[in-house]
């Protein structure tokens, strides 16, 4: 794109066809003045009766630059002259989501992080238009990641999640839930999602009053449960703690490997909830259209038919 102070070309490369196509009309232009090779070939005198006689015409370069001048025109409207249009709304979706992913040493450890990791990022991706923003915790709980509706990013951002992320020993998921209604709180959402990527460590009372607290503000609390394979030295997981808490919260609960129940709840939660920004959408008008319609009118002088 080429800016001209207001005005700009979209697609500047189509102006190069603009010279190619008035050389070829001069070029061609040539060859059909006069009788051309005709000339050449028949003798002068003979040329000269017959152009008395009106059996030899002279050829017409005007319809040849007629179209080469409507050629170009069409040229320029696929550059795409256009104009600048701001002022225009914008709107962000006021239905947040939070994913909580629990980085102990219970879950690291437990054989199905990268599947935990993989569902979370489907969670993710469901999300729509919905604002996603991404916890970490372990005795402490951290922002990864704030609000954004780049999913593909975030998604990335997940996959690089691991035993390292998070330092220390422990789980609680109070600090979790406490930092994600932080983040809600702040991003101004009127409702939102949680959603917690755990095997059910370190749920007790704290961890519960957050659900709670959380439920009362319109927040929801769903689940993705890590189970852990046999061979894992982590401790037991707690799958029952885990759904207990997320009955508390209003949410949905789903293993790892089918994490259908909480993308659905995600992916269909509604997205009429939208508020104007302070930010303004600067956006081109293309008048190569209008351009369009004025070469197809032109060129229909070049389809009469002459008596």
């Amino acid at each position: 794109m080429i800016e001209l102070g207001p005005l700009a070309i979209l697609r500047p490369w189509w102006l190069l066809a603009i010279p190619l196509i008035l050389v070829g009309a001069h070029l061609m232009s040539k060859r059909v003045a006069g009788l051309a090779a005709w000339e050449r070939a028949i003798d002068p005198l003979l040329m000269t009766a017959l152009r008395h006689m009106g059996a030899a015409l002279p050829g017409s370069s005007k319809a040849r630059w007629m179209a080469a001048t409507l050629a170009a025109l069409i040229a320029l409207a696929l550059s795409g002259p256009a104009t600048l249009t701001g002022d225009l709304k914008a709107f962000r979706n006021l239905d947040g989501l939070v994913i909580a992913a629990d980085l102990s040493r219970s879950v690291t450890e437990s054989g199905n992080l990268p599947h935990a990791l993989s569902a979370a990022r489907l969670v993710a991706a469901s999300a729509g238009s919905r604002p996603i923003a991404l916890v970490v915790y372990g005795q402490d709980a951290y922002e990864a990641s704030g609000f954004t509706i780049d999913a593909r990013a975030l998604g990335t951002t997940i996959a690089l999640l691991d035993g390292e992320t998070v330092p220390g020993a422990g789980s609680n998921p109070s600090l979790a839930l406490s930092l994600a209604a932080k983040l809600l709180a702040e991003s101004h959402t009127i409702s939102g999602d949680v959603v917690l990527v755990s095997d059910g460590g370190g749920f007790g009372a704290e961890a519960l009053s957050a659900v709670q607290e959380a439920a009362t503000k319109g927040t929801r609390i769903s689940a993705l449960y890590v189970p852990h394979d046999a061979a894992s030295p982590a401790p037991p997981a707690n799958p029952a703690a885990l759904q207990s808490f997320v009955a508390a919260g209003h949410g949905a609960f789903a293993d790892i490997s089918d994490p259908t129940r909480v993308v659905n709840l995600v992916g269909t939660s509604a997205s009429t909830r939208l508020a104007a920004t302070e930010f303004a959408v600067l956006a081109w008008t293309d008048h190569g259209r209008w351009l369009l319609i004025l070469a197809l009118l032109a060129a229909l002088p070049l389809f009469r038919r002459q008596a």
